[in-house]
């Protein structure tokens, strides 16, 4: 089959030759993609930056597909079904699950004791090839993928198997009362639908502060909200205290992770070195323009082990930390009302359709942030002839 293939870092490329997948145990699922995506973590991957990812991996956790095949232990699936497939790998039944943790399962990824198993994700998140490919092993299938709904678009369900609950999920966290004042650092398509979902929450007033004009701009419509270039601030930190009257923001929300830019001192250290987990300066900034007793939301990845962050501003300013990965299978009948109601519109975060043919040009452009590229999502060839 056609499926992205890892080669090393800034190096993807697209294989015509990979064995197509099988079914390994009673509770898999063989899917068939119709869309899949390039997420702004992919990148991390891809630029050589998350642990124990392997050449001959094929990435991808956010994908849609028909089902071609089931396992004799499989109940809520048949061939044929159009589903939706969270990022999570989830089994359901672990103590985590019944938490409605599905980000957290504990029998999904044998290699880790953190985070629970995530497709096409490095061996960290438990080694299983992602949807960028033509066809996918989909793991406890009655768990996971759910039957897109009749009447909503293949573009609209794609983008609900990871950035809309993600980005939704960072304003939950956030904890946002009716009148607050919320602060979203990074205006990639995760940062953009949490602005996005805060006005859900009651948020008075949401600010996304990045370094790129032409994601500002695209946030400023998609999102209605404020946006601001830090690279035309003297302090960010600063600019965010002056215009909350000192206060600092109820909120922030870092959307970012590893490869914040801002600060000479993290990006040497986390993404030239390597010597901590990446770039922490939007969790930095974060910390220092929230207010006492506020809420900081962290959906960025990071790496397993330590970060430079001012931790003592956290103990003595009283804020609380939230983060986790998206429980998906949790938010999807909310999200999927909003979406259905029109109060949420994922596709129109899309800026380019690719061919998986072209996977490593659509890396490239997304990487090297090409064309106005906001999110990318790819198009099998069979999908296409549909």
């Amino acid at each position: 089959m056609l499926a992205m293939n890892y080669r090393g870092p800034f190096r993807v490329r697209a294989d015509k030759n990979r064995p197509d997948p099988k079914i390994l145990h009673p509770f898999d699922a063989i899917v068939r993609v119709t869309r899949s995506c390039i997420c702004g973590s992919d990148l991390h991957l891809y630029h050589g930056l998350v642990p124990d990812t392997r050449v001959g991996m094929t990435f991808g956790h956010e994908f849609t597909g028909i089902v071609e095949e089931v396992g004799s232990g499989v109940e809520k699936l048949k061939h044929g079904d159009h589903v939706l497939v969270p990022f999570n790998i989830a089994c359901g039944s672990c103590s985590f699950c019944k938490q409605d943790m599905f980000g957290n399962c504990h029998e999904s990824n044998a290699q880790a004791s953190a985070v629970g198993a995530i497709y096409g994700y490095s061996h960290t998140a438990g080694g299983y090839d992602g949807g960028q490919a033509e066809y996918v092993r989909v793991p406890y299938a009655d768990v996971g993928p759910m039957i897109i709904p009749e009447g909503m678009d293949i573009e609209d369900a794609v983008l609900l198997t990871d950035v809309t609950p993600t980005g939704y999920q960072a304003a939950e966290m956030g904890g946002i009362q009716k009148g607050d004042t919320v602060v979203v650092f990074g205006a990639g398509p995760i940062g953009i639908m949490a602005a996005r979902c805060a006005w859900l929450f009651g948020a008075g007033r949401v600010i996304i502060i990045d370094h790129l004009d032409y994601r500002l701009e695209f946030a400023r419509t998609y999102a209605q909200c404020e946006a601001y270039n830090f690279k035309q601030m003297d302090d960010p930190v600063v600019f965010l205290k002056k215009t909350t009257d000192y206060y600092g923001a109820d909120v922030c929300i870092d959307a970012v992770g590893c490869e914040a830019a801002g600060s000479a001192m993290q990006t040497i250290t986390g993404r030239k070195l390597l010597l901590q987990a990446g770039s922490a300066t939007a969790l930095q900034w974060a910390i220092n323009s929230v207010k006492k007793g506020g809420i900081i939301s962290i959906v960025g990845v990071y790496g397993p082990t330590w970060n430079l962050v001012p931790i003592g501003n956290v103990l003595n300013k009283g804020i609380t930390i939230r983060a986790n990965q998206a429980s998906v299978k949790r938010l999807l009948p909310k999200l999927i009302d909003h979406v259905m109601a029109g109060r949420l519109n994922p596709k129109g975060l899309i800026t380019h359709r690719v061919p998986l043919e072209e996977v490593a040009d659509a890396y490239h452009i997304f990487s090297a942030k090409r064309d106005n590229c906001i999110k990318p999502i790819l198009v099998p060839p069979l999908a296409r002839a549909a």
